[in-house]
């Protein structure tokens, strides 16, 4: 396993780290651990947005490409509601 060193770390994000380590019961060490991992996975994912992941789970089903014209740049008028 690798070491890592972070030099110059703030007093107070170190006691906020302490505190939190506190609160889920494990070690600093262990806490940043378990931090450092979380961030790792997090960047993996791709940064597509949720529109972009939604698209993605529906490619290739439904309509096909073109059969819904885009409204972007369109305005809509709003509803009058006359008696």
């Amino acid at each position: 396993m690798a070491q890592l060193v972070v030099r110059n770390l703030d007093d107070d994000v170190k006691q906020a780290l302490q505190a939190r380590a506190r609160r889920h019961r494990r070690s600093l060490e262990a806490e940043i651990r378990d931090i450092l991992r979380d961030a790792a996975k997090a960047e993996k994912r791709p940064a597509g947005g949720l529109g972009s992941d939604i698209a993605a789970l529906f490619k290739g089903h439904g309509f096909k490409e073109g059969e819904i014209r885009e409204l972007r740049g369109y305005t809509l008028d709003p509803p009058t509601f006359d008696e």
